[in-house]
This record gives structure tokens, sequence and C-alpha cells, in this order.
């Protein structure tokens, strides 16, 4: 079974990250940046200082709500919570040991463009959110395929079948990135690292797991905001201090990444020039595993937000690939680096090293313990449980969210209950299977979305200018808060009671 399983998905993971998969998620990032005027960097500094700048200074950002929305800093946080995973130590590492140091720097371009896709998913998912009847938010990617390009002129049936399939690849996808992958990774390095018996830290995760998943998204992001800057701080100054002991080899870390990234040699299976599109492909891959740019996942939390405006929300998302890849990946990139496990001259994994540890996913602890001993190793099993737990919880959301929009509300406990049981699945799962069937379902949910995108983009041009004229240009216009009238009066409304601008 485990056999056909696996013949079956690699199958279609052939085609969901075959090049012109691939090529569809740059050409969508590249369109919005230049859409926006390239905003990731032309409004720099305001976007910054309304993220991460304001979390201390805007008690909007933070304050706890009394309505059944979230704080914006929440579903920061709870997204964060779904990107920052084993995918930036665990998948980072892998990238590396099969697409040299050259992957870093492609995992940093489809950063880059990948910041305007996020902002754009969370733009189009703030336009296109409703309330329900218990005053609840919701959007998504499901949300605006099906209102957005659906609307479009004999468009409605091919949006509703987008925002079905959306629906579907996102449900099965919280089994795989979301659930399983996490907690393989979870489970093999607490055993490594402390002796403990795989099925004894499954049950003990599966409990853990419950306790919060059951509680729904309020829960969920109270958790998150406590966890998620006690982790991303903690591996932070983990990595300094060993990139800080390695302070002479960083010039030739960089050269090895900007040379493996165009390196022309051959490699396995492949002709001259084989190297750079294996760095690419990797570095893609890996990139977009991390950070979850173009995949509409994180959108589905930060719909559920109480900012007013969707640029404000977009520029959230902005800064989530910017701490998820540009800093927590890059970290990760230096430190394994800098190890001694890789060649930097021929850019190849150590065979002696990989043999001795059991494969790249261990090679962040290795790199800890050459510099703390046996601590390090430690402080990575933590480090990665921590990690892969929030990813567990964050995407409880997404999955219950997915499973809301395919079953109704008769749907969402159940989908809990088999999320939580499939905690003791992952726990026992082979490794490499569990991270190739996440590969796929990311895939999957990225063609739909990706095409949505395309298709609204104008919206997010019209969108992202209204903003730009009225905070920059003294514009009198009136803002842009919905495509839906009733949602644009209320919200405007409350825009001018509470000062959000």
């Amino acid at each position: 079974m485990v056999d056909m399983i696996a013949k079956i998905n690699d199958a279609i993971n052939g085609v969901v990250w075959g090049w012109p998969a691939l090529i569809l998620l740059g050409f969508v990032g590249i369109l919005m940046t230049v859409i926006t005027k390239f905003y990731q960097v032309s409004h720099f500094g305001h976007w910054w200082k309304n993220t991460l700048g304001a979390i201390f200074k805007d008690k909007h950002i933070t304050s706890h709500t009394t309505d059944r929305s979230i704080s914006q800093f929440q579903s920061l946080c709870t997204a964060l919570a779904a990107t920052v995973g084993t995918g930036n130590i665990v998948g980072v590492a892998g990238a590396i040991a099969t697409g040299g140091p050259g992957a870093v720097f492609w995992m940093w371009l489809i950063a880059f463009f990948g910041m305007m896709t996020n902002f754009s998913e969370n733009v189009l998912g703030i336009l296109y959110r409703r309330k329900d009847e218990k005053g609840e938010w919701h959007g998504g990617a499901m949300y605006y395929l099906r209102d957005g390009l659906g609307a479009k002129k004999n468009c409605k049936a091919i949006g509703a079948v987008l925002a079905w399939l959306f629906s579907l690849f996102c449900l099965l996808a919280s089994f795989g990135i979301g659930n399983m992958s996490q907690v393989n990774s979870m489970v093999s390095n607490i055993n490594g690292a402390f002796g403990i018996p795989k099925i004894g830290v499954g049950i003990f995760l599966l409990l853990a797991v419950s306790l919060v998943v059951i509680g729904g998204l309020k829960r969920v992001a109270s958790i998150t905001e406590k966890l998620v800057p006690f982790m991303v701080i903690l591996y932070f100054i983990g990595a300094i201090i060993i990139i800080l002991a390695h302070i002479t080899s960083i010039p030739a870390i960089f050269v090895a990444i900007f040379k493996g990234a165009f390196s022309l040699k051959a490699v396995a299976g492949g002709g001259f020039g084989a190297g750079i599109a294996l760095a690419m492909k990797m570095g893609f891959k890996r990139g977009v595993f991390s950070n979850e740019a173009g995949l509409g996942s994180s959108v589905m939390v930060h719909s559920s937000s109480n900012v007013k405006e969707p640029v404000r929300q977009g520029m959230w998302g902005i800064f989530e690939v910017f701490a998820d890849t540009i800093i927590v990946c890059t970290l990760t990139a230096l430190v394994i680096l800098g190890s001694g496990a890789i060649d930097l001259s021929t850019g190849e994994a150590s065979a002696a090293v990989l043999d001795e540890i059991g494969g790249s996913s261990n090679l962040m602890s290795y790199a800890f313990s050459q510099q703390f001993g046996v601590i390090g190793s430690g402080f990575i099993a933590i480090a990665i449980l921590l990690f892969a737990y929030s990813t567990v919880l964050g995407w409880s959301h997404y999955g219950t969210t997915a499973c809301r929009y395919l079953f109704g509300e008769k749907g969402v406990w159940p989908y809990r209950i088999i999320f939580v049981l499939l905690v003791l699945g992952g726990s026992v799962m082979e490794a490499q299977l569990a991270w190739d069937i996440s590969d796929t379902f990311n895939g999957l949910m990225m063609i739909p979305n990706l095409i949505g995108v395309i298709v609204l983009a104008p919206q997010v041009a019209k969108c992202t200018k209204n903003y730009v004229d009225r905070h920059f240009r003294d514009s009198k216009e009136e803002p842009m808060l919905s495509m839906f009238n009733d949602v644009q009066d209320a919200q405007e409304k409350a825009l001018e009671t509470e000062g959000d601008e």
C-alpha cells in the first residue's frame, strides 16, 4: 500500500512541481511586484513601520478583540506559526544538500517576489471576506475565486470549481504539510536527541494538539501570539552565536551561494548546466514550502483580522515572508554552510557526515552539536518541536476553514477529530513519503490560487493605488475596503470611529 501511494504521489508531484508550475509561481510574483510598483522596496519604511514597528505603539495591532475577530498581531503570529516550521530547518537543509549552496539564492529570489504574492493574497482576502451570522470573518482563496473570479463574465462556473478544488487541496494539505510531515520531524528529532520512543512522543503531541485545536481560532491565536515570538527569538540567538563563531567564513559562504546559483556544472541525471536547474528548483520548492507565498494558505487567517484596510493586512503578508525566509531561513543556511558539512568549494555535502548523522534532515542538529556539543542537538530538537507544533496549530485553522467551505459547520468537528488522530499517523510514517506528499499538496493548492490572483490583479493594483494616493498624496477619495457595498459601508463607519487610519 505504501509503495502504491508513493508511486501515485511521485506521478502527481512531477506535474505540479514541474517547471511550468514553478514558472507560473515566479511570473505571478513578478507581475504583482510590477503592478504595485515594487511596493516591497518603494515603501519599505512604511510597511516596516506599520508592521513590526507598530507592535509596541498601536493598540489596534495587539489589543485582543471582544468579537469573533482576532488582532492583527495574532493573525500574523498564527500565519507565522503555520509558515515558520520544519521547512525553515529541515527543508533548508534538504535544499542545500540536494541543490547545493546556490539553492539559497533562489530561495531569496522567490521570497523577494513572493512578498508581493502574499501581499496580493491578503489584499484580496480582505476585499472578498464576509461575516457569518455569528459575526466571524471568513475569507481566503476559495472566496475570492468564487466571488471575484466567478463574477467575471462567463466565469461563474469556473470560479466555483476552482474554489472547490482549492478547498479540497487545502483540506488534504492540512493533513500533509500541516500535520504529518511536521509531526514526523518532531518525533524523529526528539527520539534522536533524547531517546524517547516515537509512539510516546506521538501520544504526547496528540494530547497537546487536541487541547488547542478544539478551542478554535481564538484559542489557536492566543497560543501562537505567545509561542511564535519566543521560539523565533530563541532560535535567532542560538543561530547568531554559531554564525559569530564562524564569522571569518561568512565571505566564503556568500561566494559559494552566488557561485552555486549560477553553476553550469553537470550533476547526476543531468547534463552540462544541470547544476543551476537543480539549485533553482530546490530553492523555489523549499522556499515556497517555507513561506507558503502563492499557496493561498495564510490569507485564511489574515482575513480574520480586525483590520479595516486591505493594504494594511497586505503589509503583514510582506513582513511574514520577509521574517520567514529572508531572516529565519537565511540563519539556518549560514549555520549549515559554516558547519563544515558542506564543501564550499564544490557545493557538495559530505557523504561521511550525512552517513554519520542519518541524512540531510539532521544537518542543523550536526551544526549546533559542533558548537555546543550534546546540548546543541537537544536545542535543535526543542526548536523543531516548537516550530512544528506551532505549524500544526496554524494549519488546523486552514483545514477547518476549507472544511467549513466544503461541508458547512457540520463538517468542522469531524475534521478536527481526524486531524488530531493523524498526529499519531505522522509519528510513525516514513519521513521521505511524508515530505513528498506535503510537496504534492502544496503544488495542488498553488495552481487554482495563482489563477485567481492573476485574474484579480487589477483589483490589487487599484486597491494599492487607492491606499498610496490617500496616505502619500493627500487624496480625498473614499477608501477601498471591500468589494461588497454593505461591508464597505460598515467598514468605513468603523474606520472613522476607531481612527484606524
